[in-house]
């Protein structure tokens, strides 16, 4: 709808601008001005023009609609191109995370999936897709910014909420079990994660710190991040630090793309998922949906459900 708004807007005020540059040439007849432009806009050839002047402003007016329109119909294959690669890791996180997308919850079922295993080449992985996946998203939606607003298919699934939970997982991951791999592709990850949301926020003009505190307070209370901690070490989750000791590491990771984070969320009303702020219409967030295990005896027990804040 945006796209189509904007281009009705664009001939619009075309129409209406070369109307006015017609008045002079059709001795201020209006309607003659505005039916002459309007034929020269869209190619359409009902009015023909009458002397040098109008004849120019009409052959302009043709030439402006012309390229109006070819641009807008051209860049749709680019703007959908860019959409179908944004979605598909946002599709492949419901599996991982959830909807709407949540941090713990990447962790909890990749631990819950690979109960005696090594999760380490999962979750390496995730974050070094993901590091890749912002980098691309950076650079596509600050230069076609429709991109930001255009949201998924599925109404509690985000490319937002989906980055912020791939990011706190790995702030978690660093926090919660610091020698333990993956330690790079999650620092990297967070790394492209908070330059991406940075990038993305200026270029809709939304205030953001230039050098985040590590040591300001974020959105996340130490009481959410406490139960989630719970959940994970529930799980078996190789949890190396108390929660008293984690929590400055994860606030310091959280720090640098809490506040970009809460602003586009805000601004686009993203789905209130866990830890991602207040939206401009009253709601409260949603913990991510989980389907029911089905057994051979039975239904199976699912990890610790979350709790709202």
């Amino acid at each position: 709808m945006t796209l189509l708004v904007r281009l009705a807007t664009w001939l619009a005020l075309l129409v209406l601008g070369y109307g006015l540059l017609l008045l002079p040439s059709v001795h201020g007849e209006i309607g003659r001005a505005f039916s002459e432009a309007g034929s020269s806009m869209f190619t359409l050839g009902y009015a023909a023009p009458k002397g040098s002047a109008s004849t120019a402003i009409e052959y302009l007016a043709a030439f402006s609609g012309l390229i109006v329109v070819g641009l807008q119909v051209g860049y749709l294959p680019a703007l959908y191109a860019a959409f179908n690669r944004r979605e598909t890791e946002v599709s492949l996180l419901v599996a991982r995370a959830g909807a709407p997308a949540w941090g713990p919850e990447i962790l909890a079922r990749t631990k819950w999936g690979i109960y005696d295993g090594d999760t380490r080449p999962v979750l390496d992985e995730l974050f070094t897709a993901w590091e890749r996946w912002a980098a691309e998203v950076a650079e596509s939606h600050t230069t076609y910014l429709t991109l930001v607003r255009l949201r998924s298919p599925r109404p509690l699934s985000h490319w937002l909420t989906s980055l912020i939970a791939v990011m706190d997982a790995a702030a978690l991951h660093l926090s919660l079990a610091p020698s333990r791999e993956p330690k790079l592709s999650a620092r990297l990850s967070l790394r492209m994660g908070f330059v991406a949301l940075e990038r993305i926020a200026r270029s809709m003009r939304l205030q953001v710190p230039d050098e985040p505190n590590p040591d300001a307070p974020i959105s996340v209370s130490f009481e959410e991040f406490r139960s989630a901690a719970s959940m994970l070490r529930g799980l078996g989750y190789p949890i190396e630090r108390t929660d008293e000791a984690a929590w400055p590491h994860f606030r310091g990771w959280r720090a640098n793309y809490d506040v970009a984070a809460l602003s586009l969320a805000r601004q686009l009303d993203a789905p209130p998922a866990l830890w991602t702020g207040s939206r401009r219409w009253p709601s409260e967030p949603i913990p991510p949906r989980r389907p029911r295990l089905q057994t051979a005896t039975g239904t199976a027990d699912t990890p610790p459900s979350p709790r709202a804040p």
